[in-house]
């Protein structure tokens, strides 16, 4: 399922979430300035940067140089590839618009960073004997999901969802829709353990499972007073959806 838009009015303008969209594709385009790929295969330039920037668990956990302890956070600006980058922005652009718009500006930002950090946090408290670089900013990501979840589960996403050889715009409530992907992440999650990186497709779910979890928690927490978050602006565009 592929969430187009949600039909949920905001207050304020998402001004943190395109800055956060604006800085991974920034770290992105100087990774893939690296010659990513030479006939399918990572260069060592590239292969260097995500070793040095990505959080590998077994590192986190065994000690080492000072700057290891930094890479969950430069991390969370890192990506695999474009469809990796794709993704996780689209689900952020959607989504983060209203997370903001309750948290406020410099909550949100918190927040994100926070749930970003608790995602690589259970990652590798799963598997602390990686040697995988994580990168990608999904668990934070689905913080914001989870948060999304907790304070409007019954806004309406449309949804692009694929039926058998054809595909189908459907609104969905937010609930259903945050359930099945959470759903999926969990199964995905229960079915890697144990098994080596590259059987689970090198993705780290319990990243995303940690994350979501976390959002859930703390948005409300975080959430700004009723009388500081202002009247809600009709979204003339969002209403044509409807």
């Amino acid at each position: 399922m592929i969430p187009l838009r949600d039909l949920n009015p905001t207050r304020r303008r998402p001004i943190v979430t395109w800055v956060l969209i604006a800085l991974n594709v920034g770290v992105w385009l100087y990774q893939f300035s690296l010659n990513q790929y030479q006939l399918g295969v990572a260069t060592p330039a590239f292969e260097h940067f995500v070793r040095e920037w990505g959080a590998v668990p077994h590192h986190l956990t065994s000690g080492g140089k000072a700057g290891i302890y930094f890479t969950p956070f430069t991390s969370m600006f890192m990506h695999g590839g474009w469809m990796h980058l794709i993704g996780n922005m689209w689900f952020l652009h959607v989504f983060g618009d209203n997370i903001e718009d309750e948290l406020g500006h410099a909550r949100y930002l918190l927040f994100y960073l926070v749930t970003g950090l608790g995602a690589v946090a259970l990652q590798v408290a799963i598997d602390p004997s990686s040697t995988t670089p994580m990168v990608g900013a999904s668990g934070a990501i689905a913080g914001v999901l989870g948060g999304y979840m907790m304070l409007h589960p019954r806004a309406r996403v449309l949804t692009l969802v694929p039926i058998v050889i054809f595909f189908q715009f459907i609104e969905l409530p937010a609930f259903l829709f945050l359930f099945v992907w959470f759903g999926l992440q969990l199964l995905s999650g229960f079915l890697s353990l144990g098994a080596a990186d590259e059987a689970a497709g090198g993705v780290a779910f319990f990243a995303h499972i940690g994350g979501f979890v976390l959002g859930l928690v703390l948005v409300r927490l975080l959430r700004l007073p009723a009388s500081e978050r202002g009247p809600i602006i009709p979204d003339i565009r969002r209403a044509e959806w409807r």
